[in-house]
């Protein structure tokens, strides 16, 4: 039989909903076992925040942003005020083109895998984010001089997946078989790392492309960890659905774009299937921070955070849903993971200007296709 164990302590608030949904997955043909991260929260027929042990391949307990993850990369800078900076970065919902001579393609190494060029080099829509930070402190200093990183340093945070190609995977998967299993998991497995290596080199673009309209050269990342995956362990099959890899691995677990985000060694063990948490949760689902915040707040409001950042955000239905009110608190994301001895924080950052997508006011207007909404972080 099955099992389910949430790694949250009692004074964390998780939806019932969301434990629903992990009793649901744990109900499925072959599954093992299915660990709830502290940000665990309710998604599309699976949760979001959540490890999941199978001798099945089920692509939909991975979802359509297959690959999306976080990378933290240094960054030099003469100064850094953020309402000048902020007006200096590019218009990441331009994807960049083969041959268009833009310097950011000096970090790309290889063939784009899949040869999927569509959204090469944007961020998306949703919770993904580009954002320049600072090391506000250091918690532990071995980790950190490890890392290279220490108090006042700068660097670039980008949230981002696979920009429709994890979508068409999924689509293709599901179009045939629904939410059943894969029926060739080899087949899926081959297309589904592709997308993860898509994803890595998009956010690797996206710093370029941010590092050089800021005057900055691009660098290589500290941190680089996917959370929308499926790996073979042990002869199994580890789903993870916002839930990044906790087995000796640096993480990013990202808080929101009005508080701290937190660097930490994860350490996790086979109880939490290896993994740790991807960021703070969502505590309101998109309509309800919508429709509440348009009550308490101005867009004006929320183009300024509580710490002094400033949000670049042409879309203002965005700028209501990813509000800093609509997610969990991540310090209590962070407490959780100590008490269960899944993760040791290293050091924390705090925005100076997260982008979203391009802000009207540059004379760009933002991209109106569909795009993926996930319901993570940001």
């Amino acid at each position: 039989m099955s099992t389910v164990q949430i790694f949250a302590t009692q004074d964390s608030w998780i939806e019932s909903a969301a434990l629903d949904q992990c009793h649901q997955v744990a109900a499925l043909t072959g599954m093992i076992h299915v660990a709830g991260m502290p940000d665990l929260h309710p998604g599309k027929g699976a949760p979001i925040g959540a490890a999941m042990t199978s001798t099945v391949l089920y692509p939909y307990l991975v979802g359509s942003d297959i690959g999306c993850g976080i990378a933290v990369f240094p960054i030099t800078l003469k100064r850094a005020v953020a309402a000048k900076l902020a007006t200096r970065f590019p218009d990441l919902d331009r994807p960049l083109r083969i041959g268009d001579g833009d310097p950011a393609w000096e970090v790309a190494d290889g063939d784009v895998p899949a040869g999927h060029l569509d959204g090469l080099g944007t961020v998306g829509r949703g919770n993904h984010f580009v954002e320049l930070a600072r090391v506000d402190a250091v918690a532990d200093v071995v980790h950190a001089g490890r890392l290279g990183v220490t108090t006042g340093d700068l660097v670039l945070v980008v949230h981002s997946g696979s920009r429709g190609l994890g979508e068409r995977i999924l689509r293709a998967h599901t179009d045939v078989h629904g939410a059943g299993p894969a029926a060739d998991p080899g087949e899926y497995l081959a297309r589904h790392d592709q997308a993860v290596r898509w994803g890595s080199l998009n956010r690797r673009l996206l710093a370029a492309r941010v590092a050089h309209a800021l005057g900055a050269a691009p660098t290589e990342p500290i941190v680089d960890q996917c959370h929308n995956l499926v790996e073979i362990r042990d002869g199994r099959y580890l789903h993870r659905k916002g839930a990044a890899p906790g087995d000796g691995r640096d993480v990013l677990v990202a808080g929101t774009r009005g508080t701290a985000s937190y660097l930490v060694a994860a350490h996790a063990g086979p109880d939490a299937n290896y993994s740790v948490a991807h960021g703070a949760g969502r505590k309101m689902s998109r309509a309800d921070a919508l429709r509440r915040g348009r009550v308490k707040h101005t867009v004006a409001e929320l183009r300024r955070t509580p710490v002094g950042s400033v949000v670049v955000c042409g879309d203002r239905q965005l700028l209501f849903e990813e509000a800093p009110t609509a997610y969990k608190r991540i310090e209590r994301v962070i407490a959780d993971l100590v008490a269960h001895r899944l993760a040791t924080p290293v050091a924390s950052t705090v925005p100076l200007v997260t982008y979203k997508t391009a802000d009207n006011g540059t004379g760009t207007r933002p991209d109106r296709r569909p795009r993926h909404r996930g319901r993570g972080q940001r």
